[in-house]
C-alpha cells in the first residue's frame, strides 16, 4: 500500500520509518497532486496552528477533505487536533473529519511531556500500550458517532469514526507498530 505522510511540519519522518516497517510505501505529501496517488493518510503531530495555517497557504483544504471522503485517515497529537470538529484557538477551522472537541495542550506544555500506559482495544486485541505525550490535546467532547479504542486514566485518547482514526499521544515514537498496523489493516 502506499501510505501518504502529510510532511507539512511535524514528526512525518518517524511516521514513515513506521510505515515502511510494516512492508508499504510512504509517500511525503506537501501537495494536492501526490495525494491522489495514496490509499491512506497519516496527519503526523508537530505545532497545530503551523499545520493548519500551511494546509490554508498550500490550499490543501479541498483536497484533504475530499480524499477523507473514502480513504482511511489517521491523526496523531497535532493531527487529532487538524481533524477535529473543533478547537477554538486555531487561526483557521480544522478540518472537521471527526466529530470531537479538544483542547490543545491540555496534558501540559513542552517540559511536562511524558511516557505512561494507556490501554489500547483494537478488535478482538485489548493491551497496554506506551502513550508518549508530548503538549498532547485531550479530547474533551465526542459525538455519538464516535468509537473510542484506547484510554488514560479513563480519559478517551484514541478515537475512530468510520475511516478516520485520532490518538492524542504519540504511537509513531514507540517501537511498538499495532497502532499503525491497525490503521493500516483496518481503517
Amino acid at each position: 500500500m502506499k501510505i501518504g505522510i502529510l510532511a507539512l511540519q511535524g514528526d512525518f519522518e518517524k511516521h514513515a520509518r513506521v510505515v515502511e516497517l510494516l512492508g508499504h510505501d510512504a509517500i511525503y505529501i506537501k501537495d494536492s497532486k501526490r495525494l491522489t496517488s495514496c490509499d491512506k493518510l497519516i496527519i503526523p503531530g508537530g505545532e497545530s496552528t503551523t499545520i493548519i495555517r500551511l494546509i490554508e497557504k498550500l490550499k490543501l483544504r479541498a483536497a484533504l477533505l475530499n480524499f477523507a471522503q473514502d480513504h482511511g485517515v489517521m491523526g496523531t497529537c497535532a493531527g487529532l487536533i487538524v481533524l477535529a470538529n473543533s478547537e477554538n484557538d486555531l487561526p483557521f477551522a480544522p478540518l472537521g473529519l471527526i466529530n470531537l472537541q479538544v483542547e490543545r495542550n491540555a496534558y501540559g506544555r513542552q517540559i511536562d511531556s511524558f511516557v505512561d500506559t494507556v490501554q489500547l482495544s483494537l478488535g478482538s486485541s485489548v493491551f497496554d500500550f506506551d502513550g508518549v505525550f508530548i503538549r498532547a490535546p485531550k479530547i474533551i467532547e465526542i459525538g455519538s458517532d464516535i468509537k473510542t479504542l484506547g484510554f488514560y486514566k479513563n480519559k478517551p485518547v484514541m478515537v475512530k469514526a468510520k475511516h478516520i482514526l485520532a490518538t492524542s499521544f504519540h504511537p509513531e515514537l514507540t517501537d511498538d507498530l499495532r497502532v499503525h498496523d491497525y490503521f493500516i489493516d483496518n481503517i
